[in-house]
């Protein structure tokens, strides 16, 4: 199904609690349980969509189809539509220092040398919501992910600092992005020691890593 996300993220802003899909036991049939194990399966592989989902479902002993699984997480409210006409997520026109980009030639041979971070939008049923995400470049690993319902510095910071908990960046690029620019986010990314990378302005293809991640998110 084109226009998915990862099923995780948005169980969060729709503040869809795990703990509240385990209230009943464990039953083949059982919808309470199959949901409760979408649920798991999609806290386990953030980027899985319905199709995947069923499949490990499967794996785990679960006797269901794409369609049932499709339904119920259509249910849950976690299968959302992608927007035709193009929402802006890039604010370039401010004050905040510019970096250069410094992995434009540069060769990724080991985790954790270059961090890319990119926001893309999501339409649920009566608006948008955004999503911040921070991938390894090397293991093509999301290191961080935040989703809000607005555009605002605490989005990418929130997402950082997930990342940051448990992985250090060499180099962290992303766009010139106001989010990215901010100071605060720059002082997170100073005190862990990482450098500081960015795109130009009007240049998508210096941020490709970022932008083909994203694409992926869309289509699973």
């Amino acid at each position: 199904m084109r226009g998915e996300y990862p099923t995780s993220v948005v169980c969060e802003v729709l503040e869809y609690g795990r703990s509240n899909l385990y209230y009943q036991a464990r039953e083949v049939g059982d919808e309470s349980s199959i949901k409760a194990a979408i649920m798991d399966v999609a806290g386990r592989y953030p980027k899985y969509g319905y199709r995947r989902i069923t499949r490990q479902l499967q794996r785990e002993g679960h006797q269901v189809n794409h369609k049932r699984v499709a339904r119920l997480m259509g249910e849950m409210g976690l299968c959302s539509k992608v927007v035709k006409r193009r929402q802006r997520t890039t604010n370039s026109n401010h004050q905040f220092r510019r970096y250069a980009n410094l992995v434009i030639e540069l060769v990724i041979e080991r985790p954790d040398q270059v961090w890319v971070g990119d926001i893309t939008y999501i339409r649920l049923q009566q608006e948008f919501v955004y999503l911040a995400v921070l991938m390894d470049v090397f293991t093509r690993s999301i290191r961080g992910w935040h989703l809000a319902r607005s555009m605002e510095v605490n989005l990418t910071i929130t997402a950082l600092k997930k990342g940051l908990q448990r992985h250090r960046p060499e180099i962290h690029h992303s766009d010139q992005g106001v989010q990215y620019a901010a100071s605060e986010y720059v002082e997170l990314l100073k005190e862990a020691g990482a450098r500081i990378s960015m795109a130009a302005v009007g240049e998508a293809w210096q941020n490709g890593y970022a932008e083909r991640l994203m694409r992926t998110i869309k289509e699973e």
